[in-house]
């Protein structure tokens, strides 16, 4: 971890798909797999059980505990090495939160330009007096980027569900981040990844660092 050359740092991958374990084995031989049981496959499992299992493989083989769990989405391909380190160091400095994930300003605010149907009409989803978008309170989207768990938190929850712990935001760049839920977000990802390759430093790392 070149931002934290003081912490040990170990990189899992847990998956049920032979085609990106041999990639990854070939590419990024340090990786740890960590295969994924059939019962944890699926849209419809929590992906908490998947965090479980990957904490509790690395600990049955390495024989010791850790002290956070980062997930990094496979549907973020070109987050920044700083915004994995920033959203460590949010977990880091709050030894009251359980979690960390990453978001980013929403572009929609309820109490102002969303709204929900109502019998024959359409309500806003919150009421509110704002006039102006401005006014309203800020909402974040969780952008499925980063999330850093501590441990115990992560170990000891029994419902899947990441409300049972307090949790903390680490702010990312927008634009930056598109979580890949179809054919469709893939394309749009490609056309802002060169976007930002060209136009930005730090991206274009991101790129330069993938090994061939």
């Amino acid at each position: 971890c070149r931002a934290r050359p003081d912490l040990q740092v170990e990189v899992a991958l847990n998956t049920d798909s032979p085609e990106l374990q041999a990639l990854v084995a070939q590419r990024y031989p340090e990786t740890v797999l960590v295969e994924r049981p059939q019962e944890l496959c699926g849209d419809t499992v929590p992906k908490m059980a998947v965090f479980q299992q990957t904490l509790a493989e690395m600990e049955r083989r390495g024989g010791g505990r850790y002290d956070h769990l980062i997930d990094l989405d496979i549907t973020s391909p070109i987050r920044r090495e700083s915004d994995v380190a920033g959203a460590f160091a949010a977990a880091e400095a709050r030894a009251d939160l359980d979690l960390v994930f990453s978001v980013a300003q929403a572009r929609r605010n309820p109490y102002f330009n969303m709204v929900k149907v109502v019998g024959d009409h359409v309500e806003k989803v919150i009421e509110s007096p704002y006039t102006a978008r401005q006014q309203a309170p800020a909402i974040y989207d969780l952008n499925a980027s980063i999330y850093v768990f501590r441990r115990d938190f992560l170990a000891e929850n029994k419902t899947g569900i990441l409300w049972d712990g307090k949790c903390g935001i680490y702010e990312m760049f927008d634009s930056g981040i598109l979580d890949i839920d179809s054919e469709e977000d893939y394309l749009l990802m490609e056309v802002i990844a060169r976007h930002l390759y060209a136009t930005a430093p730090e991206f274009a790392g991101v790129r330069d660092n993938i090994r061939a």
